[in-house]
């Protein structure tokens, strides 16, 4: 019987598509056996607490490695003995390489792959394996840090544009996808894998059960009526009762990434915006709750964040405290820079006071004194906002602050209460 030998690997191959070629461990045994061992081992280890995709993620990063030591270092007969001249060969020779379809390796690739490499060589050391080597050949600096930007939510005025365009779509589907995740802020994997039970009623309120997804967690969370009334006329139209899925597509086969982000720049389209990833609405969702006062805490259980250091995120880009406290002290720092008529009423006398009570926007619970000439970006927020609710028990009030709109001569902020007012009044006589 004749036994086939694993082909010798030669750093001149090249995958299709012009990639360079990966050593297979098979190859990486012909000639560096004790590395192949050592290395298959810890693979060994970490499959015991990783997920798959994150093993075999550290498959590639040390074969990687390995296919350097074959084309540069064969010499090297175990993982003891790779010192810090190797690492100082490795680092340019993979940003060098030919990257998947591009022609070198991205940025993040890199970092991915040095960093999965450091963490080789510190576990080996922490468990004490006799061939690590005598002291870590990489140092964090031999890491590249990665520009980490900020999340790119859609601003109110988009999101009110993207939702009422998926709403007047002609696929049910299209609607029900964009408004579910926009009100739900779910990761697209959690959504598509979203069970026929799903949807649960505790007390009085209903809750949609969010199954173990990336982080290995579930969690419920308040659904919208809105959304059960969507949800319901969906399956009612397109949907078998006995169908596993919530939401499959009309024909009954699984959403997935792809449909459901074509469904979206579908929506966008027709609402004049440009490309939007599904994550963005998940950002959205986020950047709006935090806006208007939703704790970190209530946030991060929201979207199912494991940390807070991840939610901590959209702190930097939506603080509403810290917009407040700044556009406290720009009315004082302004009297540094503008004309006496922008000063603070207070330094300029009772003229001016008198101005600012006559300028003064009516809230629901008190008044908005900030001076005229100092127009506010947060100027009737929650009313203009696509989730904002209200119901004929504040008709009053409603109706105290258009007439006060109307008297200062506040056009949008009157428009808007008319068509509140109007919508109440529709709603009440039907």
């Amino acid at each position: 019987m004749r036994t086939t030998l694993p082909q010798r690997f030669s750093p001149d191959q090249h995958q299709r598509g012009g990639a360079a070629a990966m050593a297979t461990w098979a190859q990486v045994e012909v000639d560096l056996p004790a590395v192949a061992a050592t290395m298959r081992a810890y693979l060994d280890q970490i499959a015991v607490v990783l997920r798959p995709g994150s093993v075999d993620n550290a498959d590639l990063c040390l074969r990687s490695f390995a296919t350097y030591l074959l084309g540069h270092h064969r010499e090297v007969t175990c993982v003891r003995d790779i010192a810090r001249t190797h690492i100082e060969g490795y680092k340019p020779w993979l940003a060098a390489r030919p990257g998947q379809n591009k022609p070198a390796a991205s940025p993040a690739t890199i970092a991915h792959r040095l960093g999965t490499l450091r963490m080789f060589f510190l576990r080996i050391e922490e468990w004490a394996w006799p061939d690590a080597p005598p002291r870590v050949p990489m140092f964090p600096g031999d890491v590249p840090k990665q520009r980490h930007a900020l999340p790119k939510a859609l601003d109110d005025r988009a999101a009110a544009a993207l939702l009422k365009a998926a709403q007047a779509d002609r696929r049910q589907l299209v609607g029900v996808t964009v408004e579910f995740l926009l009100r739900t802020g779910l990761r697209v994997g959690e959504y598509t894998a979203l069970t026929a039970d799903a949807i649960v009623v505790i007390g009085d309120t209903h809750w949609l059960h969010v199954p173990v997804g990336k982080l290995h967690e579930d969690r419920y969370l308040p659904l919208h009526p809105r959304l059960v009334e969507l949800v319901t006329a969906y399956r009612a139209a397109h949907v078998p009762d006995a169908h596993q899925l919530l939401l499959p597509r009309e024909r009954g086969t699984a959403q997935d990434r792809h449909s459901v982000t074509r469904m979206i720049n579908r929506a966008g389209a027709a609402a004049g915006l440009g490309h939007i990833h599904p994550h963005q609405l998940r950002h959205t969702l986020a950047t709006q709750a935090i806006n208007r006062g939703m704790s970190l805490e209530a946030i991060a259980a929201m979207l199912g964040h494991k940390s807070m250091d991840m939610t901590l995120v959209y702190a930097k880009i939506a603080n509403r405290t810290v917009a407040q406290e700044y556009f406290t002290v720009a009315e004082k720092v302004d009297a540094l820079y503008a004309a006496p008529a922008q000063l603070p009423a207070d330094a300029l006398g009772p003229n001016m006071a008198r101005l600012n009570r006559e300028h003064s926007r009516m809230l629901g619970n008190g008044y908005c004194t900030r001076p005229k000439v100092m127009d506010c970006q947060y100027e009737t927020i929650c009313e203009s906002c696509t989730f904002f609710q209200t119901t004929i028990e504040f008709r009053p009030t409603l109706l105290a602050q258009r007439d006060d709109a109307c008297a200062k001569g506040q056009t949008r902020r009157a428009e808007i209460y008319d068509e509140l007012i109007t919508s109440l009044d529709t709603t009440e006589a039907s």
